[in-house]
């Protein structure tokens, strides 16, 4: 076994397979810059290297893949401006499109919380397992932001307008939601990974490794996802916030009444951003595409101060009374919607194309 052994992201060959384990348990594994690098790198290596025929990412510790990108780290930096921002988010959009077209088999364990930018890194690979501890969401409305590394193009293909909510409430997917929601395809619990992972890494060839799983897959846990399906499918099917809101408040159940106050707890033009980015990724051609809608969007978010005033509420000074603004999804026009999604100058925007 070869270990390259930084100091957060653990990077090694274990006989076919190329392990990447993100290697900070304390702070569920959230994803730094330097990580990002490493991990392109190394998979840049892998598909050249005829003897790795898959590659296997996991997480240090038991409560986490990862929990999201290391947002703390963009917003001390804002203080300087968006440089960083713009660096760390065009850097991992690439790694997460690179990830969507590997051409070897990317076998993710999103065992525990996978959030943010762990599913910029999972939920793009080819074999995406869950296990009973998997906590798969994409919360970024509720610190000013809009679900990227991808996020709207996942959420776009998901059933019916299962995606709408998820990417508006930021809801957690558990058990037999995450696979009805197209986040992942297979569950095995979480006790038989390490067994999983050797049997991966002694492979003959890459077209083994769905035989592989499927031995130690089983039928995952129920979830109330898809029980809710009608519901979610009846609300969150309007082209806008103010009316997905108006259908919450006029069904008057239990979990209308709790999405409607999840709702109103997150940022009113982070909402309409994610419901207009969400739209249009349906009409995208491609991952790249999407990533490339997403980049203008967060840098924008973070430039108009949204973003900030979120992190800093939620995760700095955790007060948890964010200053939207605006304030009220009355007050988030149509034009503003349409600037923040307008292409930015040729010389700043991502650009990714598909092969």
């Amino acid at each position: 076994m070869v270990v390259e052994h930084l100091e957060d992201v653990i990077i090694r060959r274990e006989g076919r397979a190329g392990r990447i384990t993100l290697n900070r348990p304390k702070a569920l594994n959230a994803l730094t810059y330097p990580m990002v690098l490493a991990i392109d790198d190394a998979l840049k290596r892998w598909e050249q290297d005829p003897e790795i025929a898959v590659v296997i990412l996991d997480g240090a510790g038991d409560r986490a893949l990862c929990a999201g990108g290391d947002v703390r780290a963009i917003y001390e930096s804002a203080s300087e401006g968006s440089g960083f921002a713009r660096k760390f988010w065009a850097d991992e959009y690439r790694l997460n499109a690179y990830i969507g077209r590997y051409p070897k088999p990317y076998v993710a364990f999103m065992d525990g919380i996978v959030m943010g930018g762990g599913i910029g890194l999972s939920g793009h690979g080819s074999h995406r397992i869950v296990t009973e501890r998997s906590q798969l969401a994409m919360p970024e409305t509720g610190i000013g932001l809009i679900p990227d590394v991808g996020g709207t193009w996942l959420l776009a293909h998901a059933p019916g307008e299962t995606g709408i909510y998820l990417g508006l409430t930021g809801e957690r997917m558990r058990g037999a939601g995450t696979m009805y929601a197209r986040f992942a395809d297979s569950f095995v619990p979480s006790s038989r990974l390490a067994d999983l992972a050797k049997a991966l890494s002694e492979i003959e060839n890459s077209s083994d490794v769905d035989s592989v799983i499927a031995r130690f897959s089983e039928a995952p846990p129920p979830s109330d996802l898809a029980s809710h399906a009608r519901e979610i499918d009846a609300t969150f099917c309007f082209d806008s916030v103010e009316k997905i809101r108006d259908a919450l408040a006029s069904m008057n159940t239990d979990w209308s009444r709790k999405t409607l106050e999840e709702l109103d707890r997150r940022s009113p033009l982070a909402l309409k951003l994610t419901l207009a980015a969400i739209r249009n990724a349906r009409t995208l051609p491609s991952l790249e595409a999407a990533l490339n809608v997403e980049y203008r969007l967060t840098v924008r978010l973070l430039e108009h101060g949204e973003f900030l005033e979120g992190v800093r509420a939620l995760l700095v000074d955790k007060d948890k009374t964010p200053k939207w603004n605006p304030p009220r999804l009355a007050d988030v026009t149509d034009e503003m919607v349409a600037q923040f999604l307008s292409p930015l100058p040729p010389n700043e925007a991502l650009e990714l194309v598909a092969p």
